[in-house]
């Protein structure tokens, strides 16, 4: 294909009026499609639905040591599920802690901690004049949405290949106190589906903060989440790393199962040192007895272990992976060579990464809205909703019907041909 800017003014008019014509022929179906949010399709959620008949009332609800699962007690979860959630997130089981339904939830108690009684003795983040935290860039908007809605200053580290930009991240954490974290999507990264590199990770791990009090949120929360058998991206573990470093107190790692079991009801852990979990009992023995150990136990009788998990998530695979490939195929198909879009093939996660013209990222979700197709918003995946590039864009392939993504994506093209359009003759 040729490049639409190596096009004359006249050939690109006479392209748009094509483009234009076929627009509003769709946008007359009236279409309603949503690709705003990375939901499981209800047949991903049906694949765990054996969960709801592995405990009844005459099931024994005792775990192996004893402990009663419809009783007060656990603070840390049932050992069984802190065995589960470990070797998911390889690391051992006494450094993990289980939690609720959303690991979401525990990042946002994990900061509030930090900023009303400090990490592990240090002064509470509340009483520093200047809370900054490092975020990759495109990230995950929930995660800003936590540091902004404490008043945390954020920071745009821009993603390459191999992960965040390391010589920027080195230069702020290692000279800047006031810099006390960084957001962090290791694995499938979300949206670019980017895993770090051996190389990344082995940086994160021999920092040298400023802050004694700097922590890594490492946000695992697609670490089994392959779309194909033979071609998985591996994560070096980080915890680990930290520990051999000599830096064995700066890393938090979060998981759930989330996108494994059902998004409303999974269960959701951290692993960190013992000196982290130790801080973090003495708070938490306050908050709450104990989380949902009956929902721990279910989680536990229907996945059994490890390999039942690995063999679960191969099923979510074999939905989703058409549903990435029609969507990639679409874009290779559509605007491969036309220089006004790219994108990443991810091996796993949920989500596929756009990068516009520069200026163009609102126009298209504007215009992609108005045929019917609802996106994530344009600026969403950088802090405070802006993207200075204007440019880059989620697209969500996991909710809609493989019907429903093939038109979706023929419209999300579309609409980026005719605004790439508009963009290139103002500049003619």
């Amino acid at each position: 294909m040729t490049a639409y800017k190596d096009l004359s003014k006249e050939e690109l008019l006479e392209l748009k009026k094509g483009l234009e014509a076929r627009f509003e022929e769709i946008k007359a179906k009236g279409l309603s499609l949503d690709m705003s949010r990375g939901k499981p399709a209800a047949d991903q959620l049906n694949l765990s639905m054996g969960m709801m008949d592995v405990l009844n009332s005459s099931e024994e609800l005792t775990c192996a040591n004893g402990v009663d699962c419809r009783n007060y007690g656990g603070l840390d979860g049932i050992d069984e599920a802190k065995q589960l959630l470990a070797d998911m997130m390889e690391v051992p089981k006494d450094n993990v802690i289980i939690f609720g339904n959303s690991s979401l939830n525990v990042m946002y108690d994990t900061v509030a901690r930090a900023m009303t009684h400090g990490v592990m003795g240090s002064t509470p983040w509340c009483k520093l004049d200047k809370v900054k935290f490092l975020c990759p860039v495109p990230g995950y908007d929930r995660h800003f949405a936590i540091t902004e809605h404490f008043g945390i200053e954020m920071i745009n580290i821009p993603m390459t290949l191999e992960g965040p930009d390391m010589d920027l991240v080195e230069e702020l954490v290692n000279n800047d106190p006031a810099v006390k974290g960084i957001w962090c999507v290791p694995k499938y990264s979300n949206p670019q589906g980017i895993t770090y590199s051996d190389e990344t990770v082995f940086r994160f791990a021999n920092l040298k903060p400023a802050a004694e009090d700097f922590r890594i949120f490492w946000d695992n929360a697609y670490c089994v989440h392959h779309l194909y058998e033979d071609k998985q991206d591996y994560l070096l573990e980080i915890l680990m790393e930290c520990k051999k470093a000599g830096n064995p107190d700066m890393v938090y790692k979060f998981s759930s199962t989330s996108k494994i079991s059902f998004p409303g009801s999974g269960i959701a852990a951290m692993a960190a040192s013992d000196a982290n979990l130790k801080d973090i009992r003495n708070m938490m023995k306050v908050q709450t007895i104990g989380h949902d150990k009956v929902n721990q136990l279910r989680h536990v009788r229907f996945f059994k272990d490890i390999h039942g998990i690995v063999e679960h998530m191969k099923k979510h695979a074999d939905i989703l992976r058409p549903k990435f490939e029609t969507v990639l195929e679409v874009l290779d198909k559509e605007l491969g060579g036309l220089e006004i879009g790219s994108w990443i093939a991810p091996r796993g996660g949920y989500f596929i990464s756009f990068d516009a013209l520069d200026g163009c990222a609102k126009a298209i979700v504007a215009k992609a809205k108005e045929a019917g197709v609802v996106l994530t918003g344009a600026g969403a995946t950088f802090p405070y909703g802006k993207d200075p590039h204007d440019s880059n864009i989620r697209i969500a392939p996991s909710y809609p019907t493989p019907e429903e993504l093939e038109m979706a994506a023929d419209i999300f093209v579309l609409s980026v041909k005719l605004v790439s359009i508009d963009k290139i003759l103002e500049e003619k």
